[in-house]
């Protein structure tokens, strides 16, 4: 019997991976959401999510980036054998690995955040910038080819439609941000929301599906 118990905790191990990279889909969501609210002198709307990593209580989304990144890719460890596509895994865990960069290499100031920042972006960038700028276009690029991926390797048709309608969604929604952001767009900040709560509520949810 000490390989039925054996396996019993692998099987444990897997869905608490796999449920570790739901929470972390579904808590980072949440977390800037309610931070974006309540920040004083940050605007959600205009703003974008790596905004509030600056600033006195820039910490907070600085270890929402860190901790959620690396549930996510813990998850993605699991995401192979529980849906038996390693591509998939490894898109997602270079997704969450480009999440936890986004944290370590915050953005620079500008465009009147953290209160007191000129408005409008500065004339360079700093290292950090750019490489946090790297890491967004891997999060924002990632994510609508592993649920392209996901509608071909998933069993079932409704999860199918879902992954095929989520990375269409997510693919439009990472190019009408990258032009509302280019453009300074009052509402730069809501296009980035709306794009992140569509993949990553998927993504959490295909996380939820694969422990069966």
């Amino acid at each position: 019997m000490e390989w039925v118990r054996g396996d019993v905790r692998g099987v444990v191990v897997v869905n608490v991976l796999l449920w570790l990279g739901a929470l972390g889909c579904w808590l980072f969501i949440a977390t800037f959401l309610l931070d974006g609210w309540t920040r004083p002198g940050y605007r959600p709307v205009r703003q974008p999510v790596s905004a509030l990593a600056l600033g006195p209580r820039g910490w907070l989304q600085g270890a929402n980036f860190i901790v959620c990144g690396l549930a996510i890719t813990a998850g993605a460890v699991a995401l192979a054998g529980a849906l038996d596509s390693p591509l998939l895994a490894l898109l997602v865990g270079v997704f969450g690995a480009s999440v936890v960069a986004s944290g370590v290499f915050p953005m620079d100031p500008m465009r009147g955040y953290p209160p007191g920042t000129p408005e409008g972006s500065p004339a360079e960038f700093s290292t950090r910038h750019t490489l946090h700028d790297w890491a967004g276009v891997a999060v924002f690029g990632l994510l609508p080819v592993a649920a392209a991926v996901a509608a071909f390797v998933l069993p079932d048709a409704g999860w199918q439609w879902y992954s095929g309608l989520t990375a269409g969604a997510a693919f439009v929604g990472f190019l009408a941000f990258g032009t509302a952001w280019e453009r300074d767009s009052p509402r730069a900040g809501l296009v980035q929301r709306v794009t992140i709560a569509v993949g990553w509520l998927w993504l959490g949810a295909v996380f939820a599906y694969a422990t069966g």
